[in-house]
């Protein structure tokens, strides 16, 4: 090899050393080649993934912005991501406050601080953990990007977390933007403006379940006109009606039981990520069959079949492939054959011990309800 070429080699392998060497300890997996799993995952110390927590045995009304949990403003390094009630639950500290956590930490968080029921809280966890975290050292980011003044982790693309798109984040958020225009973790005040004008106009004044339905189905329509890429299909076709259900489950103090939540209060949690003082978590532990419920309630006025845009904006096509509300199990199947199994194709040892383990905490939630596990993957 001729000298240039020696010195290209070399800083090409002093780049690839830094990269692994910057890889984080809560960076996800998936996706990884086999050659770039074999590199990074000795660099990690493994821990064996705790099991799921189980349910409170206290599941009233109580004080939740408490001595115990002062809100702090998170640092420029402390990550925070697309989901509020999980960066409200790290400025208060029921999660580390720099927004990187285990499952069981989350699922711990969210009982506590929302009163969000077992079942709900072990399924979505762990369903972004499978997509979105590090199976190896069993962490989590809460976003993908530290707070808005900090910078990337610098290797590029190895830090998922929960802005990973189209999984746990996607298009049409409540009030954070589609990916495809370059943002979709920070709050949007314009989207949120809209948010308020439409509680004005159908919930006089409040965001409740009938605000809920023709929101959603207007951002979706704002989708569908401005974002060529725009994708609505499983689980993203869930996930997007839970966060519509998420504010009137778990942003009304639990003392107020008329399920109608006040947009001071609102903007407290999806910009500032704060309880309001002398919050009280709710009184009704809102599990699955509770949030199912509100779901049907949003989705029935203005109903729609899974789907996206095809390169351009206004080409909406349905895409008979993705589960919907009608088949609950296809959800779980899809999310597990096509997702999981399409982001770890390779996997092996230590991370598909992992794999299976979490994937059996996965499961867990959804076994009384006739649906059918998915075998081991090998």
């Amino acid at each position: 090899m001729s000298p240039p070429f020696r010195i290209i080699a070399g800083v090409f392998a002093l780049l690839s050393a830094t990269s692994v060497l910057s890889f984080p300890t809560h960076g996800s997996l998936a996706g990884l080649s086999r050659s770039e799993l074999d590199v990074i995952i000795p660099t990690l110390e493994r821990r064996i993934p705790d099991p799921p927590p189980g349910p409170l045995n206290d599941t009233s009304a109580r004080l939740v912005f408490d001595p115990a949990h002062p809100f702090i403003a998170p640092k420029a390094t402390d990550i925070r991501g697309p989901c509020p009630g999980l960066n409200t639950l790290a400025s208060h500290g029921y999660l580390p406050r720099n927004g990187i956590a285990t499952p069981a930490q989350i699922i711990e968080a969210v009982q506590e601080g929302f009163n969000m029921g077992n079942d709900l809280a072990v399924f979505v966890t762990y369903a972004a953990f499978l997509v979105d975290g590090n199976l190896i050292t069993n962490l989590l980011s809460i976003g993908g990007k530290t707070n808005e003044t900090g910078p990337d982790p610098p290797a590029p693309a190895i830090v998922g977390g929960l802005d990973t798109h189209a999984v746990f984040e996607g298009d049409a958020s409540t009030t954070r933007g589609d990916a495809f225009f370059g943002d979709n973790h920070s709050f949007n005040e314009t989207l949120f403006d809209e948010l308020v004008s439409f509680s004005n106009k159908f919930g006089a004044g409040s965001y409740n379940l009938s605000v809920a339905a023709q929101f959603r189905f207007q951002r979706i329509q704002d989708s569908i006109a401005t974002n060529p890429q725009f994708s609505f299909v499983s689980p993203r076709f869930y996930t997007a009606y839970a966060e519509s259900v998420f504010p009137v489950a778990f942003f009304i103090d639990g003392r107020q039981t008329n399920g109608q939540l006040d947009m001071t209060v609102a903007r407290g949690f999806f910009q500032t990520n704060t309880f309001p003082p002398n919050f009280f978590r709710s009184g009704v532990s809102s599990g699955l069959r509770e949030i199912a419920a509100g779901i049907q309630e949003v989705f029935v006025p203005h109903p729609i079949v899974p789907g996206g845009n095809n390169g351009a904006v206004n080409s909406y096509t349905p895409n008979p492939n993705s589960a919907d509300f009608s088949n609950f199990c296809k959800l779980y199947t899809d999310f597990v054959n096509n997702t999981v199994r399409s982001l770890y194709p390779t996997a092996s040892g230590a991370l598909l011990d992992a794999l299976n383990t979490n994937l059996e905490f996965f499961f867990g939630p959804i076994a009384l309800l006739g649906c059918t596990q998915v075998p081991a993957f090998t």
